[in-house]
């Protein structure tokens, strides 16, 4: 695992400045702690800094062919590297270590930019070809590990980890104006964009060649959907076949050279993928929890319990927000506005893993691949609730729903039968929208100022729409699976995950991604993936071969804080600080009276606002951080 760096001038060829190198590569030290390299040829350069993980003494990046005409910076884990090498080796390719980086020199030789599809893994690179004079940098098929790049206005290509590298270029570092209005109805900017106009995200499954004749990208893979009533009908059980595949993706994904643990949170997905691990090695497996004081918030009894049945070494804390520290550096991590509070119990669970392992694996895509989120059967329950005649729903149910008393509680019900509601007559593909957003687009009209607004933006559904185009002809339950892949997946978790554990110097692995998995139960039938009103039909049918019955019913869970109360009670001065009026003002985008009512309803308990809040305070943050 790696931070890595690089940049190309495709206009003058002038020369790369290793100081700038130097200063870019820095920037990331803490997804590389234990080495750096450096490759410079007159305009081109690389750079990396590196988490040793597999063949710890050879593994030094920049890593080249044997004639060092190619070079490569690689950050991620190839887990078919070992069947790769002997493949290459009988095709002729000599080996100088054991390292997967080199898979991939070798790999590029002889398939160029086919390449890529040979890969099962998690990773983001880039390789400098001598004799083709062009960068060619790819990102992996799900968008597990983040890469940025920008041209700046002489013409001169940078690629990074992440963007707090690029920012020590010549790149403009203007606001992107449409990303920040959609980050206040999403929590994150939406790929391709970011909060800067001239730096990009790469697409997941996505290659990018830079040359002397500028960018071209090219999209190498996609998440497979057959169109409604296609799917695999061959047999009605895939569950043998289902863990299967997860053992494989699990076996694969354990190769290291350091100490490796889970991060266990109780509910379905990390069990299972810590129950595998535990079966499969020599010694105890190491798991890693955090747990409230807030009951309806607190799972590490479960946790535990678990633990306890899979023999597994386990390590708990109990969490309160004056653990955090500074927010404001936790929150910097992102380079980005990113009001996904589960980043703070996330950030403390790595941090407690790297003091024992270097290496963890989660259940994150879980949810993603096997259809986990109750959202994912929404679209059934409104089709029932309009049946109910209108007047019905709009004079006595409505009301009667909307009227219930605010509870501050982990997705209470009042919280989920308000949301419902007030989204069920929208057409299917506004409907699964509304479940995600923060501002709709009448609740920006208040919170921006109007000097912002006259900017004109686009209504941020548009996000969700264009990939709901794509597969507007699939089962609506696909349909979900597959925008939510591209959008909360990749933008929210995974970019979550990434920044958190790397924060800590942990890399972290996610089975459930094993782009085998993925392709396969997204051909099996939606009634299988989920029956009824159940979450994980297929996931919960295929445990049973595999969980002993007291741990197989693991609800949805997750890393989550009660920062409804901690932004009431421990929380309060800080947040108060943030949303004071002149301050609010001097940034001249948001309307600080109407933040000011988020806040008092809040703290008076009229509403839960904890997602609006702590979306605005992180977007106030960013723009003071960046002086914007």
């Amino acid at each position: 695992m790696c931070g890595i760096c690089g940049s190309f001038s495709i206009g003058d060829r002038s020369p790369v400045s290793m100081q700038l190198m130097q200063d870019m590569n820095r920037t990331m030290i803490h997804r590389g702690p234990d080495d750096e390299g450096y490759y410079i040829a007159g305009s081109v350069g690389l750079a990396m800094r590196r988490l040793s993980i597999i063949d710890l003494g050879g593994g030094h990046q920049p890593l080249s062919n044997e004639d060092s005409s190619i070079w490569i910076v690689f950050n991620g884990e190839i887990y078919n590297y070992q069947e790769l090498q002997t493949d290459l080796e009988k095709r002729g390719h000599k080996f100088r270590t054991c390292s997967d980086t080199e898979a991939i020199v070798h790999l590029y030789e002889e398939y160029g930019r086919e390449s890529v599809t040979y890969l099962n893994g998690m990773f983001a690179f880039a390789i400098w070809d001598s004799r083709e004079r062009q960068v060619f940098v790819a990102r992996d098929r799900l968008g597990i590990k983040p890469l940025f790049y920008c041209l700046d206005a002489k013409g001169n290509f940078f690629f990074a980890s992440e963007i707090k590298a690029l920012l020590k270029t010549s790149v403009d570092r203007a606001p992107n104006c449409q990303a920040l209005y959609d980050y206040a109805s999403l929590m994150y900017t939406p790929t391709p964009e970011t909060a800067f106009s001239a730096i990009k995200k790469l697409e997941p499954a996505t290659i990018l060649t830079c040359s002397e004749n500028g960018l071209t990208k090219k999209t190498y893979w996609d998440i497979p959907t057959p169109p409604a009533g296609e799917e695999d009908h061959s047999k009605t059980s895939f569950d043998e076949e289902i863990i299967n595949l997860i053992e494989t993706a699990v076996r694969r994904q354990m190769i290291s050279d350091v100490p490796i643990g889970a991060l266990l949170s109780a509910g379905l997905d990390s069990t299972t993928i810590s129950a595998i691990m535990a079966r499969k090695l020599n010694a105890p497996l190491k798991t890693f929890t955090i747990g409230f004081q807030h009951k309806s918030y607190d799972e590490s009894s479960e946790a535990r319990f678990v633990a306890h049945e899979i023999g597994s070494e386990h390590v708990e804390r109990m969490v309160n927000p004056f653990m955090v520290g500074s927010i404001e550096n936790l929150l910097a991590f992102f380079d980005e506005p990113f009001a996904d509070y589960s980043a703070i119990p996330t950030y403390l669970v790595s941090k407690m893993a790297a003091e024992r392992v270097r290496v963890v694996l989660t259940g994150d895509g879980g949810d993603e691949v096997f259809a986990g989120y109750p959202t994912h059967f929404a679209f059934k329950v409104s089709r029932i609730f309009r049946m109910i005649p209108s007047w019905v729903r709009k004079n006595i149910v409505n009301r009667i729903i909307l009227s219930l008393p605010t509870s501050f509680e982990r997705i209470s019900f009042d919280y989920k039968a308000k949301r419902f509601v007030t989204g069920a007559d929208l057409p299917f593909e506004r409907g699964h929208y509304w479940w995600k957003v923060i501002f709709n687009e009448q609740d920006k009209q208040k919170l921006f100022t109007k000097d912002f607004l006259t900017q004109g933006f686009e209504d941020t559904f548009r996000v969700f729409d264009r990939h709901f185009k794509r597969v507007k002809n699939c089962h609506p339950l696909n349909q979900v699976l597959y925008v939510d892949a591209k959008t909360f997946l990749l933008d929210d978790n995974l970019t979550k995950v990434d920044r958190m554990t790397m924060a800590n110097s942990l890399e972290a692995r996610v089975p459930f991604l094993d782009h085998k998995l993925v392709e396969r139960v997204s051909m099996i039938p939606p009634g299988i993936k989920s029956k009824g009103f159940q979450t994980k039909s297929l996931l919960r049918n295929a445990v049973k071969l595999l969980l002993p019955p007291s741990i197989q019913k693991g609800k949805k869970r997750g890393f989550t804080p009660p920062l409804p109360f901690w932004i009431r009670d421990e929380l309060r001065t800080f947040v108060s600080d943030i949303f004071l009026e002149d301050r609010l003002a001097r940034l001249g985008i948001i309307n600080p009276q109407y933040c000011k009512t988020l806040l008092d309803e809040h703290l008076n308990g009229t509403r839960d606002n904890n997602r609006q809040i702590w979306t605005v305070l992180s977007l106030v943050l960013w723009l003071e951080k960046n002086s914007i």
